[in-house]
């Protein structure tokens, strides 16, 4: 729908699909499956790809000439304090203030975030001025928390990160939409189109993907998949799914069915 925007802080978003930019084979591959997914938005890890060094291949100057902007996200740190600096330093590198906070508490396994140190993170970036979408579990306390500590966008995990599990917990998205008055979009463990479809069905604002697409055996397809399921999604959701019977109902009416004779 044209007019169904996505607002994340003051900034509007006329896709509500974000795509990721890790695991690609080159960046010429990024660009190309980002703009085939319609997404307005995409996220990088400053710590592993190189948007601050113009010296290098830099990603950034794959995206000049589109209305796509980066997201740059936290991945990697494990504690506040390293967040709090790299954002800092991407800011004054770049100028970009819209970022993606993700504390990590299990490196080794899970990629759990540390909710707690995302916490504090979150309170010194709203202070100095982020825009923050903030990746959490799918707890909708901690939730609430993260939204009156200044996070613009809540982005609770689907499954783990690069699982390609699908969402595991339904009821808590729709009990951490009940639970803040700020986007939430379902982040990490997307698998499949159905998966994003579904995520949009059940009322998340938006979906964040990257190794579904990335890692596909054509990347291209996948995206525009992606991006017809989050739409799909949407517009189900807008228009009202029918309640669940246990039984069958007729499809049209029983009143005034022709009789046969029974000669």
């Amino acid at each position: 729908m044209s007019n169904d925007i996505l607002k994340v802080g003051d900034i509007d978003f006329n896709s509500r699909l974000i795509v990721g930019s890790g695991k690609y084979s080159n960046f010429q591959t990024t660009r190309d499956a980002t703009i085939e997914s319609g997404a307005q938005l995409i996220t990088v890890a400053v710590r592993r790809i190189n948007i601050t060094n113009s010296n290098e291949e830099n990603l950034m100057d794959y995206f000049k000439d589109t209305d796509i902007q980066l997201l740059p996200n936290s991945a990697g740190c494990t504690t506040a304090k390293d967040a709090i600096a790299l954002f800092r330093m991407v800011r004054d590198a770049t100028g970009l203030s819209l970022i993606k906070l993700e504390v990590i508490g299990d490196t080794a396994k899970t990629l759990y975030p540390d909710t707690m140190e995302t916490l504090k993170a979150c309170e010194v970036l709203a202070s100095d001025g982020f825009s923050i979408m903030t990746y959490t579990n799918d707890d909708p306390i901690m939730a609430k928390r993260l939204e009156d500590a200044g996070s613009h966008a809540i982005m609770p995990l689907a499954s783990p990160i690069g699982s390609g599990l699908g969402i595991q917990n339904r009821y808590n998205i729709l009990f951490i939409k009940e639970a803040v008055n700020i986007p939430v979009i379902v982040d990490a463990g997307i698998g499949c189109a159905s998966d994003a479809s579904i995520a949009m069905e059940i009322g998340a604002d938006g979906v964040l993907t990257n190794t579904a697409i990335a890692q596909a055996s054509n990347p291209i397809l996948m995206a525009k998949a992606m991006r017809h399921a989050v739409i799909a999604g949407r517009n189900s959701f807008l228009a009202g799914r029918i309640a669940k019977r246990p039984f069958a109902t007729a499809s049209s009416p029983l009143e005034g069915l022709v009789e046969f004779s029974k000669k």
